[in-house]
């Protein structure tokens, strides 16, 4: 999926050092002020100190202050002027609209979704992210509300993503690929990917994600644990008999090359079958003393 991304740029506003501008007000506060004070009976120097106080206000008119982290949008009479990055003390043109805005990074715990996955199981899903204003013209010109467009966008993109993967490995799936479970920074990695694409119209960039849970429906919850249960128990039981498949190959090797006894092919079998027992077994085995033979 692609946006197109050829709107409003951001670019820089003409702005100045507010201390600058301060000291300019002040000279002219001061000027005005020993004017009116040795002309007071003087009216056109009365007039030149009044213009010399409205001349003053000007300046401390266009001010204002960024903190570290902050970015101000400067609108003059609605048409877009640039953006003032610079922190501190700042003047601009005193007839411009100044809008903050954060540049911080900031965190979205999204809401936990319940998703069909690739499989069509009902899974619940939920992911934090971390994301930043990156272009402030884009984030305030081209969309209505770019916190809300982030966290619908999040939504969509995340129920997006749990549809594409498999919840957990299974006998319709395979081999090495990936799965919400055992693979999540690939799938991570993904949301990321598409969350950028969906979040660049609003000029956001999406620092990091993680999914912070992951779980079965309740509805299927306890069958699929059962699932899992026994899927465990047949891994178990594979590696144990290969286990023991392998010590009685090994057992009757040894016995062999060092011919401590000679069996025959009907004491073999027996032999595997009771060790085959005895290894395989998930209880304790109880001997039992064979006087005779295997024969009678």
């Amino acid at each position: 999926m692609s946006k197109q991304t050829n709107g409003r740029r951001e670019t820089a506003a003409l702005t100045a050092n507010g201390y600058s501008a301060l000291l300019v007000a002040l000279a002219l506060a001061v000027v005005g002020a020993l004017l009116m004070y040795r002309g007071i009976e003087n009216p056109v120097v009365v007039g030149i100190a009044a213009l010399l106080f409205v001349a003053a206000g000007l300046p401390l008119a266009g001010l204002y202050m960024l903190q570290p982290g902050e970015a101000s949008i400067l609108t003059l009479f609605g048409r877009y002027s640039g953006t003032d990055r610079s922190e501190g003390l700042r003047w601009a043109n005193p007839l411009t609209m100044k809008r903050k805005i954060s540049l911080r990074a900031r965190n979205l715990n999204a809401a936990t979704l319940k998703v069909n996955d690739k499989r069509g199981n009902p899974v619940e899903i939920a992911a934090a992210l971390v994301w930043r204003v990156e272009d402030t013209a884009r984030a305030v010109f081209e969309v209505d509300d770019f916190e809300a467009y982030v966290r619908i966008q999040a939504e969509t993109a995340i129920r997006h993503l749990a549809s594409q993967f498999a919840y957990d490995e299974g006998d319709d799936t395979n081999s090495g690929e990936i799965t919400l479970r055992a693979g999540q920074d690939e799938v991570v990695r993904e949301l990321v990917k598409e969350l950028q694409e969906r979040c660049a119209e609003a000029g956001v960039t999406v620092v990091d994600a993680k999914i912070t849970h992951l779980a079965y429906a309740p509805e299927i919850a306890q069958v699929m644990l059962r699932r899992q249960q026994a899927e465990a128990i047949i891994s178990a039981r594979k590696k144990i008999v290969q286990g023991a498949v392998s010590m009685v190959e090994e057992a009757l090797k040894g016995l062999s090359e060092r011919d401590i006894v000679v069996l025959d092919d009907e004491r073999k079998a027996a032999m595997v079958s009771n060790l085959l027992v005895v290894l395989c077994s998930d209880k304790d085995t109880q001997p039992i003393v064979n006087a005779g033979t295997l024969y009678n």
